[in-house]
């Protein structure tokens, strides 16, 4: 399409809404996420020399093609919802005005980024709603994700979203997230004893040991467990945690909270995993299960029960005025647009889709232009500022919203008066436009 555009000379400004056309049947809200990747993408947009030999060898475009995309950079504009901000079916998360090959090229990349953080982020902000007060959750998740890039985003939307942390280290290091990780089943089978296990991990990490105790019998683990603690606690080392990883979680929690407690270690904390998702620590927080804290992997990284959103870019304005697919059931909105938040009783009670520049009185505005010129216009924002936004925005939704179950009707997101009367103009145009000839 690019070689086409420019064989033709249609290169002129053009708008593209990154947007999802129906939430999962599972969803009553999403969480926006993946904005800083495609900010740090957008910036450093370029085809290589090595990129361009190759496009060249396949036979299909011209030396004046190939010249652009070697000097092609993105010049355009980029408004966007900020990240961890809530937002529903049919509004732009990302709003791309740039010369139309630059905003053409970019639509995969984009898709990919933000569709597959903001699944993971909303999948996360379930898994919070669910671990309730005083309890957390780490991201888990990398060994079972789909590709090491997926795991790598993954654990940021995770955090995004509400995880306290991830296990995945190179996440860490890249995306600045707090890391949490124990031992694995078989560090305590390489020792002679679960018990000797036990103390060399400790000695190696003094200040921040969770012990697995479900190698053999996790009852008899947490025996040994505490008595490990009350040895090595004249050396100055503390026992953080245990971590119970099968069986029936409620009953072994209680179990292993009263040895704990009885042998005289009431600080010691009590972390879960195990194929763990909403419903599972939902139902163990309702049963009062005395867990202190969640590892949440496969369910997490692959948002098990809704594993792809319908993300879409589309054309909304181009150098001949506004577009709009009339596609069934595919339809797109047209034009340039805001999205408005109205509350009422103090919380959101519907959203309303304008047009840039329309007169809208009483509703937040949430797009904010975030690049101009090809360029950021304001550093990288911390992910603790994104994290904040995802937990005020949750919290302030009616609860029928923020339910593991949908919500009956779905929140409302209405289209103002100036959008509407554009799409039926648009409608009337392409009713009364003359056959190509």
């Amino acid at each position: 399409m690019a070689a086409a555009y420019h064989r033709d000379g249609l290169d002129g400004d053009a708008t593209f809404d990154l947007f999802v056309r129906a939430l999962p049947a599972p969803r009553g809200y999403l969480v926006a996420a993946g904005l800083e990747q495609v900010l740090a993408y957008l910036e450093g947009l370029a085809f290589p020399p090595a990129a361009v030999d190759y496009l060249a060898g396949l036979g299909l475009f011209d030396d004046s093609f190939l010249h652009r995309l070697s000097t092609l950079r993105f010049t355009g504009e980029v408004w966007a919802l900020p990240e961890g901000e809530v937002v529903f079916a049919e509004e732009p998360l990302v709003s791309v005005t740039a010369p139309l090959i630059e905003a053409q090229v970019v639509e995969t990349y984009l898709l990919n980024a933000v569709a597959h953080q903001t699944m993971i982020a909303s999948k996360a902000s379930r898994i919070a709603s669910a671990c309730g007060p005083g309890r957390s959750f780490v991201d888990f998740s990398a060994r079972r994700d789909h590709g090491t890039d997926a795991a790598l985003q993954g654990a940021r939307a995770s955090v995004v979203g509400g995880a306290a942390g991830t296990s995945l280290v190179l996440a860490g290091a890249v995306h600045d997230l707090e890391l949490s990780g124990t031992m694995a089943h078989s560090y305590v089978m390489r020792h002679a004893s679960e018990e000797d296990a036990f103390r060399s991990y400790a000695r190696a990490f003094p200040d921040r040991t969770t012990l697995l105790i479900d190698t053999y019998d996790t009852v008899e683990g947490a025996r040994r467990a505490a008595r490990v603690a009350g040895e090595l606690a004249v050396e100055g080392i503390t026992i953080g945690a245990v971590r119970l990883d099968s069986g029936d979680l409620d009953r072994l929690s209680r179990e292993v909270r009263g040895v704990l407690d009885d042998a005289g270690h009431p600080e010691i904390r009590i972390l879960a995993s195990g194929d763990l998702d909403e419903y599972r620590i939902a139902a163990l927080v309702t049963a009062g299960a005395p867990i202190d804290a969640f590892g949440v992997g496969t369910q997490l990284g692959t948002s098990a029960d809704a594993p792809s959103l319908g993300a879409v870019y589309k054309l909304v304005a181009d150098a001949g005025g506004p577009r709009m697919k009339f596609s069934e059931g595919k339809v797109s909105f047209p034009g340039r647009k805001q999205v408005y938040r109205f509350d009422a009783g103090g919380e959101p009670d519907h959203d309303l889709l304008a047009l840039r520049g329309e007169r809208v009185d009483g509703g937040r505005p949430l797009l904010e232009r975030v690049m101009a010129g090809g360029r950021r216009v304001a550093p990288p924002e911390p992910i603790e500022v994104a994290a904040a936004r995802r937990r005020a925005a949750v919290a302030a939704l009616p609860s029928r919203f923020r339910a593991l179950e949908p919500a009956r009707p779905p929140y409302p997101v209405r289209r103002s008066s100036g959008l509407r009367t554009l799409m039926s103009e648009l409608a009337t145009t392409l009713a009364t436009q003359p056959s190509g000839g």
